[in-house]
């Protein structure tokens, strides 16, 4: 691809733009995909559902242990979306001022006056790196709950708006838990997915070791710009969806709920909370970009089958009970997912 493609076309054309439209995003992630593989090795689904949030407009948690590139994974695909990347780094004494900016007080050397004028944090950018977000008090953690939800900030009486396109893209470390604080649900029900960093596989790992203990580096090209990104998230919402795929996507969502009539015994049995609206929404709109991603014009089953565990599983609170048994968010997901009454609706 060139180092800038060309502007893509406006997303209020007619239907015949928005099937190009559709060829250029399925075009668009293969270059994607082969850019960050230049940096990245393996890690497909990761990627995938990484461009799946970003082209639905979502945000994304990555669970992994330290050393898995999480950090360079993101700020490799901001690379390749040519976007305004910034990170932040999670630490116990990190104040809400030192993301979302701050108000200095300025003088006019010609006059002598005296004025206040707010210097923007590192969260005005485009992709958001808040790194081991667990790390952080809640006060702190929860400076980007205005970001993320209203894509603007408010500080001393102003509000600010966020560039768009905007996303957080946050990491957390799932085996560390000192000196952590665990995330609020209402800011855990914020991130459209959870994706599980795994680690590598032998062959991998070999490569990995190959590829970064030379000295050479591998150059990115960008593949899309933020106005292509902005068209993209247009057009996924155009996508039509049947009526039977939102009605099972809100009975998969329903069965969660243990108060709900149609929860299974073992949701009644293990989990304390379920899943909120917003999970239905994510999941319809995770489908979406998931076909869209692929060049299809309409999601079906097996793209709602496929975004299901990164959108419930971090939206599922397991009770004692599950923990004595030795049961976790992700298996009852997976059982969930093999029942078949939801696809009836």
């Amino acid at each position: 691809m060139p180092a800038n493609p060309s502007p893509l076309p406006h997303p209020a054309s007619r239907s015949q733009g928005d099937v190009e439209l559709l060829e250029r995003l399925s075009r668009a992630r293969a270059d994607l995909l082969a850019q960050v593989g230049r940096r990245i090795v393996g890690q497909r689904d990761v990627l995938d559902g990484i461009l799946t949030a970003v082209f639905s407009g979502g945000h994304a948690l990555l669970l992994g242990v330290p050393g898995l590139a999480k950090t360079l994974m993101v700020q490799t695909v901001a690379q390749t979306l040519d976007l305004k990347f910034s990170r932040i780094q999670f630490t116990p004494d990190l104040m809400p001022s030192d993301i979302t900016g701050t108000e200095i007080i300025e003088e006019d050397q010609s006059t002598g006056k005296r004025a206040f004028r707010f210097v923007r944090g590192p969260v005005f950018a485009n992709i958001v790196l808040a790194d081991e977000v667990n790390r952080t008090p809640p006060k702190t953690q929860a400076a980007l709950l205005q970001a993320m939800q209203e894509h603007q900030v408010t500080a001393a009486g102003q509000t600010h708006s966020l560039p768009s396109p905007f996303f957080v893209l946050a990491t957390q470390n799932p085996i560390e838990q000192e000196g952590t604080y665990p995330l609020p649900e209402a800011q855990l029900d914020r991130f459209m997915f959870e994706l599980r960093v795994g680690y590598p596989s032998k062959d991998e790992e070999e490569l990995i070791v190959e590829s970064t203990t030379g000295d050479a580096g591998a150059s990115i090209t960008p593949v899309l710009t933020a106005e292509d990104v902005l068209a993209l998230q247009h057009l996924v919402r155009r996508i039509p969806v049947p009526k039977p795929l939102v009605r099972a996507a809100v009975t998969l969502v329903r069965m969660t709920r243990p108060p709900d009539a149609e929860a299974p015994p073992f949701i009644k049995q293990y989990v304390s909370w379920g899943a909120g609206p917003r999970a239905s929404q994510y999941l319809i709109l995770g489908a979406k970009a998931r076909a869209a991603l692929d060049g299809r014009p309409m999601p079906d089953e097996d793209d709602l089958r496929a975004v299901a565990p990164t959108v419930l599983t971090h939206r599922l609170v397991i009770n004692f009970a599950a923990e004595a048994a030795g049961r976790g968010a992700p298996d009852l997901v997976q059982e969930l997912l093999v029942t078949k009454t939801w696809l009836q609706g």
